[in-house]
């Protein structure tokens, strides 16, 4: 979730710990459903029990059968819970794998994690309410089916006003509550993953305010249950009127009194819950405004306070971070001006002020232009790769010369419909302008002296008034610094072009005085020697060089006493550090214009590059050829067509063998393997081209041709045969699965070269000879062999080796055939019995199946196979004899056969 920035194990671990584990939210959450379930279901059963005037057998059958009318509405409230709560759920998961999930995931897990609790509200009000009111009522009708329970329906309508109007409400809160005390913590941490939510996902949330609570505290818990109330008592006593008469007792009355008191009992206990915990949210959103204020008030700027509900606090937080936010800019300005004023190199100088622009203004790009009275011009440097490149507009062109020549700031939101904007640069780059803040630098006269502009908001937006005071702030104190570096590029290029030719040697040089003390040492020396310049001027030479380096002390001495030059060669200089470097060195007398004698300079030739060279050489081919071609030099690397042998071979099965492995183990077997081959190649003078993956790409005659490239390749193909079969040994002996490789050789001319791009280049050949090589390799699998030769190879032997014909062959890429070979010299009397007995009748079976004779031919495989039953070639040919005796080839057969695969 992946990086663009890496992201650590450490930093993996320590999410996981501050998060709750996916499945744990998943019991919890279903945990606070239930509770306010069981406490819901309580609560009907209680106001029923006072006032339905139910008799205790129906109070019992009722009791006994909540539970499973609960069932009713449990099941899919369960089952939307776990829907709600699925993106949070899938991020924690990822978390717990110690993967890092993708923005967008988190972004969407934050806005599910934040709009919960309202979901819970919105399924308790609209959903679980009504189906636990239909649920009760249905229980009611169907215990008067199976039980005769007697319930009456004044009774049902009743319940099921008690279950939505009371039940129902109490449920929604205690699960609103619950739900984003319970949730706030993985909301924290949530925004360790995700720096911002962009529009879409803040479009996504849905706001409760707090006036939102209170009004549904008013609405369900005060006015609804009051209202039913009075409706339930009227009800009851027209009730107990028509059944007792005008004249009623207290005794009658007692009942009444009871529903009524018991009513007004939860509507206060409900409301007075509804108060303490709106306060409570209330009061801990509170305390983080506070606590972040403390924060600031101790000089804590990096304050930000985490958005973790939907209410007002969230417009305050937000207002509270852009408060800081504007500060902290202002802090960043005064010390990026304060940084810049010690700057004088007008190219550092420059970038730094773009940096700073784009990141003050938060856009995308940002460019400064400086002014050239002389030239008429506005001028900038840039870096583009490796190089610094300027460019140069006239001062009245464009948007940049229309704010230079007026000195008014020009803060466009559409460049495409403004007729200044050169569109082709956009065209040419293929970056789109959106818009653009352009401002003018003023220095100390009170003229122009530059432009500053910055291109494109970030996030879609356009420069406000107030990015223009930030940067019009920021131009009015870069001005004098700029003004001060112009100066000072001045001066520097003055200095430069006298220390040029020193410092553009790579040889290190240090002179001294006639006291042997030091008066200059260029970049090199001081690189070369691991030195400062503290360290070395104006010490005496043998302070310098100490006992570690006693030879440079001695050949001063020696130019000292006899007045000549004096060569030391191919020695070593320990630096102080414990490094090594290999030098050449020169020292030489240094006389004025009289020829006396004014000191001495030393002139260290560094050659330890090309010791690390060859060395780094020596891992790819042998010394030998490493040698030969650091002799050669460079030319040796350039792009030419030669003949060369190119050799491709691969472990088979390596996936599955990779796959039981492990990684640890994998990597440990393709070292072991590498060791093994490599060795072999560079014992044969080839040259390792590259691994790729489990396969290895080997070239012999590159870079310098030899008679007997072919039969290196060859020989360095039964060689590793050979190694491989002592490495399953030992493999064999660990327990271990044996490997098996299989290898293409394929000879022919090829493009040799240096191919890449300037930032990165690869010695390597492309060219057919590579591709049938690589397909070669590809058919061994395919016909049960282990060498493949192409006919090139077999040609350009020197020595005969044992081979076999194997096919005509037609490789993927290639319009004409080949003649492929098998090279049998790995093979023993018990890995291929009978072997010269088997070739004579292989050449009779090839010949008869060429000239259409397939019955002989088979008859010729079909001893072989008696010989040696493994002989997958042989089973090949005997199929397609049998296939050619049954379906005759057409008259233009030319025996060749097609690989569709590569």
């Amino acid at each position: 979730m992946a990086d663009d920035s890496p992201f650590s194990k450490t930093v993996l671990t320590g999410a996981v710990r501050s998060f709750m584990p996916a499945r744990e939210l998943h019991k919890k959450l279903i945990l606070v459903y239930s509770k306010a379930t069981v406490l819901a279901v309580i609560t009907t059963l209680v106001l029923c029990m006072f006032g339905l005037d139910f008799t205790a057998r129906q109070y019992l059958i009722v009791g006994l059968a909540s539970p499973i009318a609960t069932l009713f509405f449990l099941v899919p409230d369960i089952w939307m819970i776990g829907r709600h709560s699925l993106p949070i759920r899938s991020v924690l998961e990822t978390i717990e794998r110690g993967e890092r999930p993708s923005e967008e995931k988190v972004r969407a897990a934050l806005v599910r994690a934040l709009n919960l609790p309202f979901y819970s509200y919105i399924r308790v009000t609209f959903f679980h309410g009504p189906m636990a009111g239909l649920s009760s009522v249905g229980s009611l009708i169907i215990l008067n089916w199976l039980f005769d329970g007697g319930y009456q329906p004044w009774q049902m309508v009743i319940f099921l006003a008690v279950a939505i109007l009371f039940a129902s409400p109490a449920h929604a809160i205690i699960e609103y509550f619950n739900l984003a005390k319970l949730l706030q913590p993985i909301i924290q941490g949530l925004w360790n993953y995700c720096g911002v939510l962009d529009r879409e996902n803040q479009r996504q949330l849905i706001a409760v305010r707090l006036k939102s609570k209170l009004l549904y505290l008013c609405v369900f818990i005060t006015a609804l249950p009051l209202l039913f109330i009075a409706f339930s008592i009227l009800f009851k006593v027209d009730l107990l009127l028509r059944n007792l008469g005008v004249h009623a007792t207290a005794a009658q009355m007692q009942p009444l009194w009871t529903w009524t008191l018991s009513i007004v009992v939860v509507c206060m206990v409900s409301a007075l819950a509804m108060a303490v915990l709106t306060s409570s949210d209330v009061s801990r959103s509170a305390a983080l405004l506070a606590a972040g204020m403390n924060e600031v008030q101790r000089g804590n700027l990096a304050v930000n306070l985490k958005i973790t509900g939907t209410d007002e606090y969230a417009d305050l937080y937000r207002g509270f971070n852009h408060m800081i936010g504007g500060l902290r800019d202002e802090v960043r300005m005064l010390e990026i001006s304060q940084s810049l004023g010690g700057e004088l190199q007008l190219d550092v100088l420059i970038s730094r002020i773009l940096r700073a622009a784009a990141e003050l203004l938060d856009a995308e790009r940002s460019t400064l232009f400086v002014h050239d009275p002389e030239k008429k011009q506005l001028w900038s440097r840039y870096a583009d790769g490796l190089q610094t490149v300027e460019i140069r507009i006239a001062d009245t062109a464009g948007i940049a010369g229309a704010v230079f020549s007026s000195g008014q700031a020009e803060n466009i939101t559409d460049p495409y419909a403004d007729p200044r904007f050169n569109q082709e640069v956009d065209r040419r780059t293929g970056y789109r302008t959106t818009s653009i803040l352009c401002m003018p630098i003023v220095g100390k006269s009170g003229r122009p002296i530059g432009v500053t502009q910055v291109l494109n908001k970030k996030g879609g937006g356009v420069f406000t008034g107030k990015d223009e005071q930030r940067l019009r702030a920021f131009t009015a104190q870069i001005a004098v610094t700029l003004e001060n570096a112009q100066l000072f590029d001045e001066v520097l290029a003055i200095k430069n072009y006298n220390d040029n030719i020193l410092a553009s040697t790579t040889n290190g040089v240090i002179t001294l005085n006639n006291n042997r003390a030091v008066v200059t040492a260029n970049d090199a020396a001081r690189r070369i020697l691991g030195m400062d310049g503290e360290s070395i001027f104006e010490r005496a030479i043998q302070d310098v060089f100490t006992s570690a380096n006693p030879w440079v002390v001695k050949s001063v001495v020696k130019v000292q006493g006899t007045g000549l030059n004096d060569v030391v060669v191919d020695t070593e200089v320990l630096r102080p550090d414990g490094s090594k470097a290999s030098v050449n060195l020169t020292t030489v007398p240094l006389r004025n214009a009289k020829g006396e004698r004014i000191g001495f300079m030393l002139n260290f030739e560094d050659f330890t590059s090309e010791k690390r060279v060859k060395s780094t050489m020596a891992r790819y081919m042998s010394k030998e050829v490493a040698e030969q071609l650091l002799e050669a030099g460079e030319a040796a690397l350039g792009g030419q067509l030669q003949t060369v042998s190119v050799m491709f071979s691969d472990v088979r099965g390596f996936t599955t063998l990779a796959e039981a492995a492990g990684a640890r183990e994998t990597v440990s077997m393709l070292n072991e393997y590498f060791e093994q081959m490599v060795e072999v190649v560079f014992k044969h003078r080839g040259i390792l081209d590259k691994y790729i993956g489990d396969a290895i790409m080997a070239l012999f005659g590159s870079p310098f041709v030899a008679p007997d490239d072919a039969d290196r390749a060859v020989a360095t193909a039964i060689d590793m045969l050979l190694a491989l079969a002592e490495l399953n040994l030992r493999r064999g002996a660990q327990g271990q699965p044996p490997l098996e490789i299989g290898i293409g050789i394929a000879t022919g001319d090829v493009i040799v070269g240096n191919i890449g791009s300037h930032r990165r280049m690869e010695y390597t050949v492309i060219g057919d000879g590579v591709n049938l090589a690589s397909r070669l390799e590809a058919a061994t699998k395919q016909y049960g062999v282990r060498v493949l030769l192409s006919e090139n190879t077999v040609a350009a032997l020197k020595t005969p080796i044992a081979h076999r014909e194997i096919d005509l062959l037609r490789v993927k890429g290639k319009n004409s055939a080949v003649k492929v070979y098998e090279a049998l010299g790995h093979y023993s009397e018990a890995s291929f019995p009978a072997l010269q007995q088997c070739m004579v009748l292989w050449e009779t079976g090839l010949k008869h199946y060429r000239q259409r004779e397939f019955l002989p031919a088979a008859a010729a495989f079909t001893a072989i196979l008696a010989h040696h039953p493994d002989d997958k070639p042989s089973q090949i040919y005997l199929e397609r004899c049998g296939h050619y005796a049954q379906s005759p080839p057409s008259a233009d057969w030319n025996c060749v056969w097609s690989l569709k695969e590569k």
